[in-house]
């Protein structure tokens, strides 16, 4: 709403994946009737919706009922080769993606070949094959057009080229698929709630070039006119924000970013900033998650980098007072104190959380002024307004 009343319209999309479910024991319907009461008691009237993050076809049937937004994920099937002459079909069906490929917004022209497309079908098709499959799934079950469709091929081991993004989109074309949002792969780390690891410059072009295939592709295969660029883990990414506001400037588009629990640290923020028995919980919370490392880490060991010797003790928290808590977990690169250990191993902790039950929701609403402020203006601030508003 902060936002709408700077020109900038934001949707909401609450997501929460099968793996998060699983492991605090909650389902899909949960997210659906917290998301519809807040909504009501805020009295929001755009559009908003409920994603059902990062599934597949064994995962999805729970999701049918309480989402309109799905990610299918088909990062697993990447690299597996469509069964038959599909390779071949595709080449055939698509004569334009052999020779010169000339995309506005890129400065240089590709020249490709029948073998250099085939080799890239191969690898992506099946992929594509899957998704159309959980596509169709869910649409037999909720209508056509009645949902939002996502395809994520972000979790893989290098980064597409725009050749291969574009060859990606005429399948997912191909097989009717009217994809909203298009999660690739980018270079560098995007690890759990702390900045981005990599080369910046790089990043910028392949976001800006993923652009200009969208478009161009949204153009020649007649895909929808919204379709967006995801960003996956996008949360607390600061030092990319302003390329990405460049790029989308430059091509007016828009944006689905994925905020990775940062909401969920700042909650933790505003306990602690509490003091009192906030802050008592919080150090809880710490010495719960320091206690299960291993457990809390291993879901998540590919998107997170933690030095467990930078790790404080238990009892060296136990001495913070509020302000040593708060300078270690917020996200401030700029403050001597600030943790990135700390705060990603408390970024996979939220299951110690999720134990306490209505113990941890009373804290929240007893200290509601400091959660709700954090919580606040870590999105606008930090980032609603560095991407879109400026």
């Amino acid at each position: 709403m902060i936002a709408a009343g700077h020109g900038t319209e934001v949707i909401p999309v609450w997501n929460k994946s099968n793996r998060e479910h699983v492991i605090i024991g909650s389902e899909p319907s949960d997210v659906r009737k917290a998301v519809d009461a807040a909504i009501g008691k805020l009295g929001w009237k755009r559009a908003y919706y409920v994603d059902a993050d990062h599934i597949r076809l064994e995962t999805v049937d729970r999701f049918i009922a309480p989402s309109d937004f799905y990610t299918i994920d088909v990062a697993d099937t990447i690299g597996k080769t469509a069964g038959g002459d599909a390779v071949r079909k595709f080449a055939e069906r698509h004569p334009e993606l052999s020779g010169k490929i000339e995309i506005p917004g890129i400065s240089e022209p590709f020249q490709t070949t029948r073998e250099s497309i085939e080799r890239i079908a191969a690898k992506y098709l099946q992929a594509v094959v899957d998704a159309e499959k959980i596509y169709r799934h869910i649409a037999k079950a909720k209508g056509e057009g009645k949902f939002v469709t996502e395809i994520s091929m972000d979790e893989t081991d290098s980064p597409q080229t725009p050749v291969e993004l574009l060859v990606i989109l005429a399948a997912i074309a191909d097989a009717g698929i009217p994809i909203q949002t298009i999660a690739p792969k980018f270079t560098g780390r995007f690890n759990k709630g702390v900045d981005y690891v990599g080369n910046i410059a790089q990043f910028e072009k392949e976001f800006s070039d993923d652009l200009a295939v969208i478009r161009f592709a949204v153009q020649k295969y007649h895909l929808p006119k919204n379709l967006k660029l995801s960003v996956h883990s996008g949360s607390d990414k600061f030092s990319i924000y302003a390329p990405i506001r460049r790029a989308l400037e430059r091509f007016d588009a828009g944006l689905h970013i994925k905020t990775a629990g940062t909401n969920w640290l700042e909650e933790v923020i505003g306990l602690a900033e509490a003091g009192g028995d906030g802050l008592a919980l919080a150090k809880e919370i710490y010495a719960g998650a320091l206690e299960h490392v291993n457990e809390l880490c291993a879901p998540y060991a590919t998107v997170i980098d933690i030095d467990r010797n930078k790790l404080p003790s238990k009892e060296a928290v136990n001495g913070w007072t509020s302000e040593q808590f708060v300078a270690a977990l917020r996200h401030d690169p700029k403050n001597k104190s600030y943790n990135p250990h700390l705060r990603q191993l408390l970024h996979v902790g939220y299951k110690i959380a999720a134990q306490m039950g209505g113990r941890y929701l009373d804290a929240l609403k007893q200290h509601e002024k400091f959660v709700s402020r954090n919580v606040t203006e870590n999105l606008y601030e930090r980032h609603l307004k560095p991407l879109f508003v400026g």
